[in-house]
């Protein structure tokens, strides 16, 4: 997932999991090591319907099914986006996919613009400086909702939290929120009405501010980590999940709102690629309610920002795991000067790297070199992740 700035601007809608033409321009299939030897296979991750012909065939909704998030350049569209709440079904691993599908019946996905509802969230950028006006429309959902935006300045009646300003965005009306672009960098945004549930059920973002003269790197990234209990989702859906938020029990596990080995696919999930040299810049983003430890293979990277806030250069270390607490958001870098292979990258609490019980899957992707993409390696993964390209 990359918003590639080293090429001549950014476009207004940028597919997240598609590099910049250099990157992926020969992609012939893709990556990680995670998919070797111990793959799943008949422990893999199972489809949650039977095959038996009965009523549990049936999918709980008919709903449409998220896209990608997509990159939204604000200054291309005059500092102005809609934003909507639209109910869809999302796949965390797709029908082509080993082990697949598995999805998640009913999830509140944002919609911006004239964009597919997506989950996470578009990622909107704008400069720092700039004011960005953005209309919640809560045309398409039957539920309350607010959109609040971590960090940067508003007024109060634009917080977006009802239980201080006592107002939110009933069915049928629209608020429009005005944001300050007065604090550079990576920011997290999502519903707060009934936050233990809405955040829950798919409503959350990105929302980055550039520093005044930001310089982009040669590969830039947005990954955003979140865990899953599919309980929520089927009782939501009107089937018989036995949900209580007091009892959360996360079974599923996602970077960009996909599972390996879906993560590896470069069309719908988050692969890190890189040329040999290239100097990488990757935010990420918490949207869970629990810590992930954050890993890279055959890479260490320094941490340059935090919450909005950039990280003196006195107090920058080099290091290969970085723990991220719920709503935190890190900015690292790290220079591709490895062997050109494919390296994993994942959540280090194991058990964070399985859907539904079942290893390899969940949240891990991969750092992979273009030099490495005519291996048989990378063609077994992407088979895997269900790429033909």
């Amino acid at each position: 997932m990359t918003s590639n700035t080293s090429s001549s601007g950014m476009r207004r809608r940028t597919v997240l999991s598609i590099a910049g033409a250099g990157a992926l321009g020969s992609l012939a299939g893709c990556l990680s090591t995670l998919s070797s030897g111990d793959a799943a296979g008949s422990d893999g991750p199972e489809s949650d319907s039977t095959d038996d012909g009965s009523d549990e065939d049936a999918p709980l909704t008919d709903y449409e099914y998220t896209a990608p998030p997509q990159i939204v350049d604000l200054a291309e569209q005059n500092h102005q986006s809609t934003l909507r709440t639209v109910p869809a079904r999302h796949q965390l691993v797709t029908d082509e996919a080993k082990g697949g599908p598995v999805e998640l019946p009913e999830v509140w996905a944002w919609q911006a613009d004239d964009l597919e509802p997506s989950v996470p969230g578009p990622i909107y950028r704008m400069q720092e400086g700039e004011t960005f006006e953005l209309t919640f429309e809560n045309s398409e959902h039957d539920r309350p909702h607010t959109v609040h935006v971590h960090a940067v300045g508003k007024s109060w009646s634009d917080d977006g939290a009802p239980i201080s300003t006592r107002t939110d965005v009933q069915p049928g009306e629209s608020h429009t929120y005005e944001l300050e672009g007065d604090v550079p960098g990576t920011h997290f945004y999502h519903c707060h009405v009934q936050t233990h549930n809405h955040l829950d059920m798919g409503m959350y973002g990105i929302l980055r501010v550039d520093p005044a003269g930001y310089t982009p790197p040669d590969q830039e990234y947005f990954l955003t980590l979140r865990e899953w209990d599919s309980r929520l989702h089927e009782r939501e859906a009107g089937g018989d999940g036995d949900y209580n938020a007091g009892d959360r029990s996360p079974n599923r596990y996602t970077v960009n709102g996909r599972s390996a080995p879906t993560t590896f696919n470069p069309e719908l999930g988050s692969p890190l690629v890189v040329g040999a040299g290239d100097t990488v810049r990757v935010h990420v983003v918490n949207a869970g309610y629990e810590q992930h430890a954050f890993h890279t293979h055959g890479h260490r990277f320094t941490v340059v920002e935090k919450d909005g806030s950039p990280i003196p250069e006195a107090a920058r270390y080099q290091e290969d795991v970085v723990g991220i607490a719920p709503a935190e958001r890190v900015t690292l870098e790290f220079e591709a000067d490895s062997e050109p292979g494919i390296y994993p990258v994942h959540c280090h609490k194991v058990d964070h790297v399985t859907t539904d019980g079942a290893y390899p899957g969940g949240m891990a992707t991969a750092i992979v070199y273009e030099d490495a993409m005519d291996t048989d390696e990378f063609a077994a993964v992407m088979d895997d992740a269900g790429y033909d390209g």
